[in-house]
């Protein structure tokens, strides 16, 4: 059998692999604050949570497109097919690494470094796209601060609306509003992070001859959505309970203000077909409406070591997949 056809399979499996441990990874992100404030149990959750991000893996491309072409130029990546399978290795051993001690660690920062450092490591640092890769730099760098001041915005003005409101009543009522929130996040979610995987296959499927044309095709869309959905049905307990408690004590009108604004934010950079880190953005609005609603109740010591896996994310992702890549290419 040929050895691209090889390397091609074993991309398109890995990626798919990479699309289902994010589901797991980052579902905590859509459902953690609705589950905490028992506006949701946790089983209808994570059955909500999946078919919405399966939905929204299935509405858009944009991110895809971006991601193939965005970070290297796959028309001229020496070595490509090994490249993109480096990165996979490597995005989905940071992932599970994070995951196995209950760090809400970004995906994206993940698979964006490792794609950086086994390019660099095949073809040195003239084989990055500086333009397209600082662009989606940028916005993993900004998403977050948004979404800190659109969480700490949404808190002051929910806090002006209700302050006089019948507190049982109102609470009562953000549970009800948590629901609606939590399915936009998860679509949300799905129609930035599952695009990633799609990406990817694209990318390889050019970088091995298969396809001239950076469209993203229905098998990979499908494929990838359903990765993503099933990813989600698995949940991620540990990070549900990082995210859903160790930030912050969180009320039903917090998470409504929460889910709201990082849904608006993810959205946002969606539709401007810019990748963002779903678990930054959450994380960021958390700690927002924490500090809206009091600045001592946020656990700042949690969200302290969250920045740093944030920061710690892209070089050791990259610095991983530059040494897989080398493994691969003595294997190959």
């Amino acid at each position: 059998m040929d050895t691209l056809f090889i390397i091609t399979i074993l991309i398109v499996v890995a990626a798919l692999a990479f699309d289902f441990i994010n589901g797991f990874h980052d579902t905590a992100n859509a459902i953690a604050t609705s589950v905490s404030t028992k506006a949701l149990k946790p089983t209808h959750a994570i059955i909500l949570a999946a078919g919405m991000n399966f939905v929204g893996a299935l509405t858009f491309t944009g991110v895809a497109k971006t991601i193939s072409k965005g970070i290297v130029d796959p028309f001229q990546l020496p070595n490509g097919g090994l490249v993109i399978l480096a990165a996979l290795i490597a995005g989905i051993f940071w992932n599970l690494l994070t995951w196995y001690y209950g760090i809400p660690s970004s995906s994206s920062h993940a698979i964006i470094g490792s794609i950086a450092g086994a390019a660099i490591s095949a073809a040195g640092f003239n084989s990055i796209e500086y333009a397209g890769f600082l662009k989606i730099i940028q916005a993993l760098v900004i998403s977050p601060i948004i979404a800190l001041s659109v969480g700490f915005l949404m808190m002051t003005l929910f806090k002006l609306i209700f302050s006089n409101f019948n507190l049982h009543k109102t609470n009562r009522g953000f549970r009800l509003m948590q629901i609606g929130t939590a399915a936009t996040q998860a679509f949300t979610h799905g129609t930035n992070d599952a695009q990633k995987a799609m990406g990817i296959i694209t990318m390889a499927l050019i970088a091995n001859g298969y396809q001239t044309s950076g469209e993203v095709q229905d098998w990979v869309r499908l494929s990838c959505a359903i990765a993503m959905g099933l990813g989600t049905s698995v949940g991620g307990w540990k990070i549900i309970k990082t995210v859903g408690g160790k930030i912050m004590k969180i009320r039903p009108v917090n998470g409504a203000a929460a889910d709201l604004s990082s849904s608006m934010i993810i959205f946002g950079f969606t539709w401007l077909h810019l990748p963002v880190s779903t678990t930054h953005v959450i994380s960021s609005a958390i700690m927002g409406v924490g500090a809206a609603h009091r600045k001592k109740g946020v656990k700042w010591g949690t969200a302290r070591n969250i920045v740093l896996t944030w920061i710690v994310t892209l070089p050791i992702s990259a610095t991983v997949a530059a040494i897989v890549y080398q493994l691969l290419v003595l294997m190959f």
